[in-house]
């Protein structure tokens, strides 16, 4: 990798770790009174958009997140009567996890006040610049999925 575009990769990173903070602090703050966090608000995304029920560790990796995180955050909203859990037929072990009714309503309720909310972060954006991010993120993504030979050698 040449060193400008070993540079630009550590500014799209850092500035990747800056969006995140900024995207969960909005996010906390759009649906704090709806009982959710972001964290939360992501977990039950996870699980609404599964096309069926999912084991935790599933989800974690759907989720590009650590099995103990979602496994507390899970438990949690399972206390909260957000999820369920249901038994397996391909583990034992391993449960199911679905939303609830209440659960349904916290995300639908999420999602119907992100819509808006996006509307204005994307205004004067293009479509075509939204998706060229989206082609770039993945693509970085996708290569730390699969490991790269080499990395972090000085070859």
């Amino acid at each position: 990798m040449s060193s400008t575009a070993s540079s630009a990769l550590t500014d799209l990173i850092l500035e990747t770790f800056r969006l995140n903070g900024r995207l969960l602090a909005a996010g906390d703050a759009l649906i704090a009174d709806i009982g959710l966090s972001s964290a939360r608000w992501q977990v039950l995304g996870a699980i609404a958009l599964a096309p069926s029920p999912l084991p935790v560790a599933h989800i974690a990796r759907n989720m590009g997140l650590s099995r103990q995180a979602v496994q507390r955050l899970v438990n949690e909203m399972e206390a909260d009567g957000l999820v369920g859990f249901e038994a397996n037929p391909h583990h034992q072990r391993a449960k199911l996890v679905f939303l609830t009714t209440r659960g349904k309503r916290a995300f639908d309720a999420a999602m119907k006040r992100q819509e808006p909310w996006a509307r204005g972060v994307v205004a004067g954006l293009s479509p075509k610049q939204l998706e060229a991010a989206v082609i770039t993120l993945r693509a970085v993504r996708q290569r730390l999925d699969r490991g790269i030979e080499g990395a972090g050698s000085d070859a």
